[in-house]
């Protein structure tokens, strides 16, 4: 049988008619790891209980069969977001040994569905990188060539997705932490908007940009996971009412979308310079294909867009400093002896943090210092409203814009070891952060490379709370647009 192909409710289909039982579909899985994992490195650390889970999953299976779609179905997890009694490193020294002492409620609501935790997946330390080339403990290898990385900071999560060693993932998004990733490796990954999704035991790297989402093979996946893990959260006062979504995943076939009344935006100035040529080519053969089906095309300005990756660089840094001082030795993750407090926590944070930590740690320490707040930050934040405001203008006129996901395929380790080489990775990533917009990546054709293909992302972005129409949109290009090659 062959299960990787399978979609989540074709699974569930063969669990409740007994074709299979969960602890054979978890151990199908977990042999897959075994096997294609020592050369690819998604995973840092499997759950040892996912087989006595998968068991105590079957014993419900033989009396119940109204149960969650999710049901018995084995995920993958970011690790930086908690789950009770496994390790949560979020790719750091610091936290090498530290253990979840509560459940994400995004975990939490997983839980509730039933779903088996086969492992947590590598990233970039703190999510701070674009490539997964920034973890302490070993790179990610991109599935589709090994020789390249997968991207980042969810690249483990990607990357298990993209080798089938996982039915879905989690990951997170600060500034294309999911949809970047998604791109090299050639899976769906959606970035919600901001409160749509709880960060409620997510480890935080910059608060008002942090999300959390899925990794999946297909939109009609993608969309049954995100509808189990969105909704308002007790526990996190910038989720929103807004955030209901139940249904989603039906409606994308029951309620199709009409394309021939769909306006596509395509903003101008993310096709200008720096885009990879066959990028480009790709990503434009898939808005010819939207504007066959009837879907009008429109053109857009967002003017403040090229300014949006200075932007986030003076934000993230700041809210990351501020976020990353409660690493001090003190109370929890790696602690080194020394005489005085001072000499704990420096010796503490020189050995358990990183270099890119490091790096952004120091840039936003002097960035919301005494006479650099007002000419850096502050000015940062003005930019981010003008941003925002340029996105706004934007869906005045259309329902969704269309851009590719990333400039470039997956790079070659150490090609990009110069800092701003590296941030350039989410040029048309970050800026959808900054608005608190939804976007979703998908495969739109592949660059070939000698002899392999480098998957392309298109990038499809909506308005506040519009996930139905990005999913209904990528669904609908996933299931009957051709994917060539450049």
């Amino acid at each position: 049988m062959d299960l990787e192909n399978l979609t989540i409710k074709e699974l569930h289909q063969l669990l409740i008619n007994k074709e299979i039982s969960a602890y054979e579909l978890t151990k199908f899985y977990l042999d897959r790891i075994n096997q294609k994992d020592p050369d690819i490195k998604a995973f840092l650390s499997l759950n040892d209980k996912a087989l006595e889970q998968a068991q105590e999953a079957d014993k419900i299976l033989k009396t119940e069969k109204d149960l969650p779609m999710l049901f018995a179905i084995p995920a993958a997890i970011k690790d930086n977001l908690l789950i009770k009694g496994l390790r949560a490193t979020a790719g750091s020294k610091i936290l090498e040994n530290y253990k979840a002492s509560y459940d994400a409620t995004v975990i939490n609501k997983l839980k509730q569905q039933g779903v088996i935790f086969l492992g947590k997946t590598n990233l970039d330390e703190f999510a701070m990188g674009s490539s997964t080339e920034n973890s302490a403990f070993f790179k990610t290898k991109n599935p589709n060539d090994l020789e390249r990385v997968p991207g980042g900071s969810s690249g483990g999560s990607a990357a298990s997705i993209s080798a089938k060693m996982a039915k879905f993932a989690l990951g997170t998004d600060t500034g294309g932490s999911i949809r970047q990733p998604a791109s090299f490796c050639g899976v769906a990954g959606l970035k919600p908007t901001y409160g749509s999704v709880s960060r409620f035991g997510a480890i935080a790297l910059a608060s008002s940009l942090d999300q959390i989402g899925p990794f999946a093979n297909t939109i009609e996946d993608l969309a049954l996971v995100f509808e189990a893990i969105s909704g308002l959260d007790q526990f996190d006062s910038t989720t929103s009412p807004l955030a209901d979504f139940k249904g989603l995943s039906d409606s994308l076939t029951n309620e199709p979308l009409d394309i021939k009344n769909l306006k596509i935006g395509v903003p101008v100035e993310f096709f200008e310079g720096g885009i990879d040529s066959r990028v480009k080519q790709a990503v434009e053969t898939a808005i010819s294909w939207y504007e066959k089906q009837g879907a009008k095309i429109i053109d857009i300005h967002l003017p403040y867009s090229p300014y949006g990756l200075a932007t986030y660089y003076l934000i993230l840094p700041a809210e990351a400093s501020a976020n990353l001082a409660r690493y001090d030795g003190v109370r929890y993750g790696l602690k080194i002896k020394g005489e005085t407090f001072q000499e704990v926590f420096s010796k503490t944070r020189g050995i358990g943090i990183g270099s890119e930590p490091r790096r952004r740690i120091m840039l936003g320490t002097f960035v919301l210092s005494a006479g650099y707040y007002d000419a850096y930050y502050s000015k940062a934040q003005k930019v981010r409203r003008l941003i925002m405001e340029d996105f706004k203008k934007a869906f005045e006129k259309v329902e969704v814009l269309l851009t590719p996901t990333s400039p470039f395929t997956a790079f070659k380790f150490g090609e990009k070891l110069d800092p701003v080489s590296m941030y350039l990775s989410d040029v048309y990533t970050v800026p959808v952060n900054l608005a608190g917009i939804p976007a979703v990546s998908i495969n739109c054709g592949f660059e070939k490379v000698a002899n392999k293909k480098l998957p392309i992302g298109l990038q499809i972005i909506g308005n506040h709370f519009q996930e139905e129409i990005i999913l209904k949109t990528a669904h609908l290009f996933d299931s009957y647009a051709p994917k060539p090659e450049f």
